[in-house]
Formats: C-alpha cells, sequence, structure tokens
C-alpha cells in the first residue's frame, strides 16, 4: 500500500512564507516585492532625509515624546521605507537593534539612517545618542549594512552626526 501525499500548508505572515506540514520542521521562505524605482524617493543629503521626517514625526507629540525612527534606503540612496523602531517617554527611549536590521534585512535595505527627537529640543547629541549610533553602526558592518547618517530633530531644526564627522 502506498502512503498518501501529504498535503503541504502555507501561512504568510508579513512577507514570511511558513511551510506548515504536519510533523515536519517548518520551513521558513521570505518573500519581498521592491517598489518600482520611479515610485520611491531618492535623497542625496541630511537637509532632504530631514524634510522626510518632519512630516512623519508627530508635531503634536515632539515635544513630549521620544521617538526613535529609522530610514532604510537601497544602495542608490532610494529610500525603500521609514518605520518607527521605538516610542518612550520625555527623557528617552528604548532602541532594540534586532528590530532595526529585522527590518533593514526584510526590505534588503542596503543604508540605514536613523533619527530620533529631543522633545526638550537641545539638537546636541547626549553620551548615550553617541554610544547607540556606534553600536549600530558597528553591527551594520558585520551585516553589510551601512548606517549612513543619524540625525536629531526638533521643531526647530535638526542635527546631522555625519554632517559634523560624528560618524
Amino acid at each position: 500500500m502506498k502512503n498518501p501525499k501529504k498535503e503541504k500548508k502555507e501561512k504568510v505572515m508579513d512577507g514570511v512564507v511558513l511551510s506548515l506540514d504536519p510533523g515536519s520542521v517548518n520551513e521558513v521562505q521570505i518573500v519581498y516585492t521592491r517598489p518600482k524605482l520611479d515610485t520611491l524617493r531618492k535623497v542625496s543629503g541630511s537637509h532632504e532625509v530631514y524634510e522626510i521626517l518632519k512630516d512623519i514625526y508627530p508635531s503634536d507629540r515632539i515635544t513630549y515624546k521620544e521617538f526613535f525612527y529609522a530610514v532604510f534606503l537601497n544602495a542608490g540612496n532610494y529610500v525603500l521605507a521609514v518605520s518607527k523602531v521605538s516610542e518612550g517617554g520625555m527623557m528617552g527611549t528604548i532602541v532594540d537593534l534586532r528590530e532595526v536590521f529585522q527590518l533593514a534585512l526584510k526590505l534588503s535595505a542596503t543604508i540605514i539612517i536613523l533619527s530620533h527627537n529631543h522633545p526638550i529640543g537641545n539638537l546636541r547629541p547626549s553620551h548615550t545618542d553617541k554610544l547607540i549610533t556606534r553600536k549600530i553602526v558597528e553591527a551594520g558592518k558585520i551585516l553589510d549594512i551601512t548606517v549612513y547618517d543619524h540625525l536629531i530633530v526638533t521643531q526647530e531644526g535638526y542635527f546631522s552626526f555625519a554632517d559634523e564627522g560624528l560618524l
């Protein structure tokens, strides 16, 4: 008697296809379709990134909550996506590196631009800002993902780590 062939079942979760064969180990396959280049915005400097970010930060909360965003680009400097990585309180927010790089890998991004706001309006980076930037830059090197910049955004303007030679 022949064994009946098991029916292969799949489930898609956030662009990841999971093979759900009874009694077997699940197989994972990543599915991603890049948007057409003519629909993406190309950036060439910190001011252009700031112009994108100032429309994304919630203007009604930028002065009392800290947010951390990541801008993901391809090798041609086209913006693939912007994602809020974390939301904190008045004095800070926690950044999970795994989440930053999970998003970058899922988007096939080769470049990341980091950004967070200072609710009190100070544009100078803190010691902690410098540490987290360095940590993300080093992690990116392992994955061949370049951190081009880290912008601190306030209602008054922005500070660029790259423009100031801090990267």
